[in-house]
């Protein structure tokens, strides 16, 4: 037995006063005369006797009724278990991710874990709250309720595994203390297995709140799927998880205004089409109607004005044709002179600058290359037959381009693609494994074939690109090669001609970082603000001579279109969307997990943990046997003669 104010126990030293009132107060008998002496000395003994008898019992009660009134607020206890003295430290995650908005018994499952906290946790007692976006240490549900009301839904969650080292760093370094980690979350099935470390300080008690959730349809994507001079084609990719809906209604607004509206059957993947003008500014958004999440029934896009992409091709003797064929005026903004006529004034506004079979590079127009690409430029050179092998590889020494090496007299066929080089990202529907093989009849050689984009059949590069510099090992001209009629020609020279200005994406998703391209020249104190009517902030911002590059990450918050403006006039508008990983409804099977405690319900959790702590009181028993020591001797005083 323990007690929970054991220094009242020094009020047991009182009960010695009873004792020395009862040894000095004693009674003296009056003697009376009587004929009968034998009888009054019977009498007499008899008195004597009785009147002890009743002054001990009367003594034991009253050192009783005190003993157990003391003892009564001392407030005596014994302990459910044996680790109840040592020290209690809670840490809980909470899971406020988009998922935790599906409906659960009583509500949304966040809201059912913020309500079984406040109605479980005492107010006063210290424990540590970290979320996927907000960190408390050390504090009090009391201090925390109006942050747990008040709380929003995140687009991220953290990885499962963070979360053991996370929790694991808000407990303190006391040894002795009994350390519980409550992790609250639905946790939805992801790419990898979830595996929780295994650690004997630490107590792992996982909350799983059940879905009431049986399908969920969300917006995932929207691309561009065709387009002439006059339309182009908005392909809405939804998906579904549950039973097959009929006739789920997708609309497409700009700004307030709606444009069109689509029904759509949804199995398990869908699309919806709609078709805008190609030379219209939208501000996009599309809208489903869907009772499952919320977040993902929204989306926004835009569709900005489209600068044309400047193309400058410098040339010997060479013809252009294939050039202007490819970069055509209705994205490009193409230019074409000999070397002798140049004018070196218009490099700096260029985009993409081709070397078109320069026999020679003159220092001149080296130093106002390099420029160029210092200045985020690109450039493509195509060597002539026979080149000044070390101009050309002064102007790569400042990149990571392989510089040329010595002319192969030997014919070579085009046979592989890298498909995975960031220049034919999507530029091919499916691989091509057997295409009419390009061929060349003389080729350079490079110092080295990594960031090849297209090889030969020997695994020597045709044609190498990194840092904004492409090179083709060998001269395209009718004479040396006849790369210009394969159908790769196309792809190539467009995708380098389409990078060489990254134009702004329809969307970006929120949480991922982002590198944005703006066309606008700045003054030397100018700077670029991200926002809306209501919030704007200064995101991190590379400035060139045409062009602000911008990185966002953690900054929006949420979805939706903003402006991108130096001072008050708006260049552009960015759209930002959630990331759709939280629309799954599959969540992992954790009981699988068996060293560790899983439970569907949060107050379930806190009863377990209070139960490793509680106690049987035992003070209600000394008052009712303090009562029970007064009524004996109120009757021992009454009844007792």
């Amino acid at each position: 037995m323990q007690f929970k104010h054991p220094e009242l126990l020094y009020a047991l030293f009182l009960l010695i006063v009873p004792i020395l009132i009862h040894l000095f107060q004693l009674r003296r008998f009056q003697k009376v005369q009587f004929t009968n002496v034998k009888f009054l000395k019977a009498v007499k003994l008899q008195t004597r006797k009785s009147s002890q008898l009743k002054k001990w019992l009367t003594l034991l009660t009253r050192m009783l009724l005190l003993a157990c009134a003391i003892i009564a607020f001392a407030q005596p206890f014994i302990p459910n278990t044996e680790d109840f003295n040592e020290t209690q430290e809670t840490v809980v995650y909470l899971d406020n991710s988009y998922s935790m908005q599906a409906t659960g018994k009583n509500g949304s499952l966040l809201n059912e874990a913020i309500q079984d906290m406040i109605d479980n946790f005492p107010e006063d007692e210290k424990i540590s709250l970290f979320t996927n976006t907000q960190t408390f240490r050390n504090t009090s549900l009391k201090a925390l309720k109006n942050d747990l009301i008040q709380l929003e839904h995140s687009p991220t969650q953290l990885n499962y595994d963070a979360l053991f080292i996370k929790g694991k760093e808000l407990f303190s370094k006391d040894k002795s203390s009994s350390k519980n980690l409550i992790l609250i979350s639905d946790f939805q099935q992801k790419d990898n297995p979830v595996t929780f470390e295994t650690d004997s300080t630490i107590n792992l008690k996982l909350v799983q709140p059940k879905s009431a959730l049986v399908s969920n349809v969300s917006i995932d994507s929207v691309y561009v799927a065709n387009s002439n001079s006059e339309t182009l084609d908005l392909n809405v990719k939804l998906s579904n998880q549950g039973e097959v809906i009929e006739n789920t209604t997708v609309s497409l607004f700009n700004d307030d205004v709606l444009l069109a509206k689509n029904a759509v059957d949804i199995s398990k993947n869908s699309e919806a089409t709609f078709s805008v003008s190609n030379n219209a500014v939208i501000n996009g958004k599309l809208v489903i109607e869907d009772a499952g999440l919320q977040y993902d029934n929204s989306f926004y896009f835009n569709i900005n004005s489209k600068p044309k992409i400047k193309v400058l091709a410098i040339n010997e003797n060479t013809a252009d044709n294939f050039l202007k064929r490819i970069y055509t005026n209705d994205e490009f903004e193409y230019n074409s002179f000999k070397v002798n006529n140049l004018n070196f004034n218009i490099i700096p506004d260029q985009n993409l600058i081709v070397l078109n079979e320069l026999e020679s590079i003159s220092d001149a127009l080296r130093t106002a290359l390099v420029s160029f690409k210092d200045d985020g430029g690109h450039i493509l050179t195509m060597p002539s037959k026979e080149i000044n092998l070390n101009t050309y590889n002064q102007l790569f020494n400042n990149s990571n381009t392989p510089q040329y090496n010595s002319l192969i007299n030997q014919q070579k066929r085009i046979t592989t693609i890298n498909y995975n080089h960031p220049l034919l990202a999507n530029a091919f529907y499916s691989k091509v494994s057997n295409f009419q093989y390009p061929k060349v009849e003389t080729s350079y050689s490079f110092s080295s074939n990594a960031n090849s984009v297209l090889s030969y059949e020997d695994g020597n590069a045709f044609l190498v690109g990194s840092d904004g510099i492409y090179a083709f090992s060998s001269a395209l001209n009718d004479d040396n090669s006849n790369f210009k009629n394969s159908p790769l020609i196309v792809p190539v020279l467009y995708n380098i001609g389409k990078q060489s200005l990254k134009l702004p994406q329809l969307y970006y998703s929120i949480g991922q970082p982002n590198s944005i391209a703006i066309n606008a020249v700045l003054g030397q104190d100018d700077i670029l603000t991200l926002g809306t009517d209501e919030n704007t902030v200064i995101p991190l911002q590379k400035t060139y001579s045409k062009t602000v590059v911008l990185e966002t990450i953690d900054y929006p918050v949420n979805a939706g279109i903003f402006n991108v403006k130096n001072e008050s006039k708006i260049l552009q508008n960015l759209s930002f969307n959630y990331n759709r990983t939280e629309s799954d409804l599959n969540y992992l099977d954790l009981k699988r997990n068996t060293n560790v405690s899983v439970n569907e319900s949060l107050a379930t959790t806190i009863n377990d943990i209070k139960s490793s702590s509680t106690i049987n009181a035992l003070w209600k028993w000394f008052v009712i046997f303090a009562l029970v020591f007064l009524i004996i001797e109120i009757l021992l005083l009454k009844y007792l003669k």
